[in-house]
């Protein structure tokens, strides 16, 4: 029998089983990625646990996005481990306070709308890499511990063959049921092997201690002053941006996953009002997490429950169950990871890659390679965002074109097909005989726009070769943001505007 409820979430019912389930699998993913992250960057490992469950509750409850889970997430711990080994941890805290506060004011200012711009290719290019990451970190679990040196011998061989123990749970246990989560059945069966017949092999313990109190309330202690607000400004900006990038791009792929949508500016707020906590609780801070959040969704979470029940799970384990949770073999949570990684990655970008334009797949590759390079979210899709924002405008600007009459009293016709703007000038420039054309020449922009500063240069420039040889440029159907483009910039240029009483409705053509 199925138990629902709902929990702050009126319009949707939530499977109470499932829901807890989830949260304990998730939970499980969350401690040694956290923990990883946070010795990465020189810090506790409590600060990266305290992350953890700082932000996971938070945005669980607060959040523009059930289902989606944040923790402690690389992308944004390393934007701050050069201010770490220039400043020290308090400047780490204030830094993840203020990023706090910069991504609320993009909720408040509802600026989480302008993830739409960011292409398909892009987001592909996005997720591939992401994929890509989460699957070579658990490679790098096959070292030994502490050292750089890759495990040999039976620990090696024992390593290996657990995690394919666990991949093959993964893969078969739903085929039996999906009352249960098969990455937690697989954690548990592996973790009782290992325990059963003890198993010498890599544990949590290996990583770090997990074992303290509840986060402490603690302000930052650094200069209030504006020495230290030039120090961390930069590495709050970028922080923030990239916490942004990597949560709003991971809301739009948990949307196409649930088929449901989710509020970006809200989500934004939650995010900031997380930082901000963490900065103030001793938290390295973070954003979304897209590995999480697929365990979550593949566990069957779809609502807030299971995003809350990981982050109190990860608390508790933090006050009381950390010798247990310490003994889970690294092989068991390397398997799931793995799988996660493989249900990531965009398969239907390859089936379809000999379909897709060439310029969307250098885009897409290009993504994914600094994704996997630099681990840089924010650096790879704002480069994929500007690339195709460049291939679009030069594509754009090769499709302006026009149509030239001359009417029966001799007045010469240019009908613009096609946007003006930046792009598209020097070939509108060069569709004109000047020298050649009549007394009168109009320009009818009925399929077409006046669209930035460029076109208008552009305009102003036409209209003065046709001055110079004594020849009158009319302008003929502009539209109404058209017009007031162009009124603007009456003191800067000069342009003759027809009055056209039928422009909203009329599709006569017009003469001189």
């Amino acid at each position: 029998m199925k138990v629902y409820f709902n929990l702050f979430d009126f319009s949707q019912k939530v499977n109470y089983k499932t829901e807890v389930l989830a949260g304990f699998t998730v939970a499980m993913t969350m401690i040694p990625e956290s923990l990883s992250f946070a010795i990465l960057a020189g810090l506790s490992p409590l600060t990266g646990l305290y992350a953890a469950f700082l932000m996971g509750l938070i945005t669980a409850v607060f959040g523009g996005r059930p289902g989606m889970v944040s923790g402690g997430a690389g992308a944004t711990v390393i934007v701050l481990i050069a201010l770490m080994q220039s400043h020290g941890v308090e400047y780490v805290f204030a830094a993840v306070a203020l990023a706090g506060v910069f991504q609320i004011l993009v909720g408040i200012f509802r600026l989480g709308k302008f993830i739409r711009l960011v292409p398909q290719p892009v987001m592909y290019g996005f997720v591939n890499g992401l994929a890509i990451v989460i699957f070579m970190a658990q490679v790098q679990q096959f070292k030994v511990p502490g050292g750089t040196a890759w495990l040999s011998g039976p620990a090696l061989w024992t390593m290996l063959a657990l995690v394919v123990l666990t991949i093959l749970i993964v893969i078969i246990f739903p085929k039996i049921t999906k009352a249960i989560p098969a990455s937690l059945v697989a954690i548990i069966v592996v973790s009782l092997l290992v325990f059963g017949f003890t198993i010498d092999t890599k544990t949590v313990k290996d990583i770090a201690s997990i074992s303290g109190g509840f986060p402490p309330f603690h302000i930052p202690s650094v200069p209030f002053n504006i020495e230290t607000l030039q120090v961390i400004f930069p590495y709050s900006l970028v922080m923030a941006g990239v916490g942004l990038i990597e949560s709003l791009l991971t809301l739009n792929v948990v949307d196409e996953i649930t088929g449901t949508k989710g509020r970006g500016n809200k989500e934004a707020v939650a995010q900031g009002t997380a930082n901000v906590v963490n900065g103030f609780f001793t938290g390295m801070g973070g954003c979304a997490m897209i590995a999480q959040s697929f365990v979550n969704l593949s566990a069957g979470s779809r609502a807030r429950l299971s995003g809350i029940i990981a982050a109190l799970t990860i608390l508790l384990i933090i006050l009381f169950g950390a010798p247990i949770i310490e003994r889970v073999p690294m092989a068991a949570l390397v398997g799931v990871m793995m799988m996660v990684a493989i249900g990531t990655f965009e398969w239907t970008s390859l089936r379809i890659i000999n379909k897709m334009p060439r310029h969307d797949i250098i885009v897409g590759i290009l993504v994914a390679g600094i994704t996997v390079w630099l681990h840089n979210l924010a650096l790879a899709v704002l480069i994929g965002i500007i690339i195709s924002a460049l291939v679009f405008s030069w594509e754009s600007a090769k499709r302006i074109r026009a149509r030239k009459y001359t009417d029966e009293n001799g007045v010469k016709h240019y009908e613009i097909f096609g946007p003006l703007f930046f792009g598209s000038v020097t070939t509108f420039l060069e569709k004109f005989d000047v020298l050649n054309d009549p007394d009168k020449v109009i320009i009818d922009f009925k399929e077409s726009r006046v669209a930035d500063m460029s076109a208008i240069d552009a305009l102003n420039k036409l209209t003065e070769r046709y001055q110079k040889v004594n020849k009158k440029l009319h302008l003929q159907h502009l539209s109404e943001d058209c017009r007031t483009l162009l009124k603007n910039a009456e003191g800067v240029i000069e342009v003759n505007i027809m009055e056209d009483p039928y422009y909203r409705v009329a599709t006569d053509r017009a003469s001189g």
